[in-house]
């Protein structure tokens, strides 16, 4: 049976007039075409926006942005290929008009436009937004760790410098032993290599002393680690417990459509504090005041929930639950009962443990104490809840009714809340796993800005597409005047 062939690479054939010709007229790069030909991006601070009047002339910064959008719109974020590409694939023919600017320019506007970038990509939330394609109603708000471009090798703590800088003593103690039986032999026939040993030494007396300025560097800057790499980026766990190098990424999702309303590139390893300045920003975004807002148990913090109910949101959060010192699971503190009446908590085991004493810091408030020293004395399971002599101690902040509020606000709307997942977590699996982009190429918090905010721009115009198709798109950027930067 004969095989599909195909054509004679001899074959004369007769192509087509022009570049136009060979690109559809429904084909998603007349979209970036269109929609970058209408920004300002003299507004928007894009470097050499305007025509210069001397020199060499520069490509336009409209052209290496659509250079770049089409990039990370089909997974190419490397400035090398970028430039591959321009000399092979014939979409980029008819975007850039044959242009081909090598991967040091390409990348040099990267570095150069770092603000704009972010600014195009809330542009393009505002065009969204204008659109109707936020339904402003629920919201969810997460965080993903993405690969910063620093390996932990290059990363220190202070525990991690003492650990090498008494190694290094340890190495220089031995090598200096090895000079002192070097002289004792000298008048032997041996000849000891005394030479390399002193090489050795200068080369480690240099470590130490690069060691020693990252250990004053943590003091002066009280922080508990350094990135000699990416200065900003930090060590922090990701999902399946590695520990990388890594830049926190919050995001901010509209779940009509799962478009993405806002992020920010945080160094914190954890969420706490940013459930408020996040849902405030959505707000001012979104153009609504009230909406509902979900997220996971690492929001869960008083201060940010309290903020956000006073500013009329709903907020949906799972309860953070705590171990306690045994770590046994029936004898958490959310066991413990709160008997109101009586002012007092109940046991697992069913004792009182009544009010104690108030805690204060700064002459703060924080909340109260409840143990009962005798009835856990005498308690059959008292090591299976606490290692203290003294017994048990429970902590009731002083907002608990508010949590215990909030808590069983989220209970009674389970179904809502469950649409997290699948609402905040879409561009997250979209673009870290579907697309490879699940660690950045450059280096400090504004560059990786840029990088994300470059890859949810295409992650928002991915989705859009789909969602009115490149014809309508086209005919309603037509129709719009000139973009306003936000």
């Amino acid at each position: 049976m004969a095989y599909i062939q195909g054509e004679d690479r001899n074959q004369n054939i007769l192509f087509p007039e022009s570049i136009e010709e060979y690109i559809d007229k429904d084909n998603p790069v007349r979209i970036i075409n269109e929609y970058i030909n209408q920004l300002d991006l003299e507004a928007l601070h894009f470097n050499r926006a305007t025509d210069p009047r001397r020199g060499r002339p520069p490509y336009h910064p409209a052209d290496m942005l659509k250079l770049y959008l089409y990039g990370y719109l089909n997974h190419i974020r490397s400035s090398r290929r970028l430039e591959t590409e321009t000399g092979r694939n014939l979409e980029l023919f008819w975007l850039l008009k044959k242009l081909r600017p090598d991967f040091k320019t390409i990348a040099d506007f990267r570095r150069d436009n770092k603000k704009a970038l972010v600014k195009v990509f809330r542009d393009f939330t505002r065009l969204c937004n204008s659109w109707q394609l936020f339904g402003k109603e629920l919201i969810a708000i997460d965080g993903s760790k993405f690969r910063a471009c620093n390996s932990k090798r290059n990363n220190y703590s202070q525990k991690k410098l003492a650990r090498h800088l008494a190694y290094i003593n340890e190495k220089i103690t031995g090598y200096l032993q090895e000079l002192d039986e070097c002289d004792e032999q000298e008048s032997l026939d041996r000849k000891p290599d005394a030479r390399e040993v002193r090489e050795r030494i200068a080369q480690l007396k240099e470590r130490k002393e690069k060691y020693q300025t990252y250990q004053r560097k943590l003091e002066q800057t009280n922080q508990n680690e350094i990135s000699t790499t990416d200065p900003d980026a930090r060590l922090m766990a990701n999902h399946n417990n590695h520990v990388e190098v890594s830049y926190n990424v919050q995001t901010t999702v509209d779940a009509k459509h799962k478009l993405i309303a806002d992020f920010k590139v945080i160094d914190k390893p954890n969420d706490l504090g940013q459930l408020a300045p996040m849902a405030l920003r959505a707000r001012k975004i979104l153009g609504n005041q009230q909406f509902t807002v979900l997220a996971d148990k690492g929001y869960y913090q008083v201060r940010d929930l309290e903020y956000c109910t006073r500013k009329g949101m709903t907020v949906y959060v799972t309860k953070q639950v705590y171990s306690n010192k045994t770590g046994d699971k029936d004898f958490y503190p959310d066991r413990f009962i709160y008997d109101r009446d009586n002012d007092c908590y109940l046991c697992p085991d069913g004792h009182k443990l009544s009010y104690y004493r108030t805690r204060k810091k700064h002459d703060k408030i924080l909340g109260d104490d409840y143990r009962n020293p005798k009835a856990c004395q005498g308690c059959p399971v008292k090591s299976r809840c606490t290692r203290a002599k003294i017994g048990r101690t429970v902590f009731r902040h002083r907002s608990q009714d508010f949590l215990d509020h909030i808590d069983e606000q989220t209970r009674e709307n389970l179904a809502t809340y469950k649409l997290r997942q699948i609402i905040v977590e879409h561009p997250f699996g979209t673009i870290k796993r579907a697309w490879g982009a699940s660690y950045f190429l450059t280096r400090r918090k504004v560059s990786v800005s840029a990088e994300i905010a470059l890859s949810f721009l295409a992650y928002n115009l991915k989705r859009v597409i789909n969602i009115l198709g490149t014809e309508e798109i086209l005919r309603r950027l037509r129709e719009n005047k000139k973009a306003v930067p936000v």
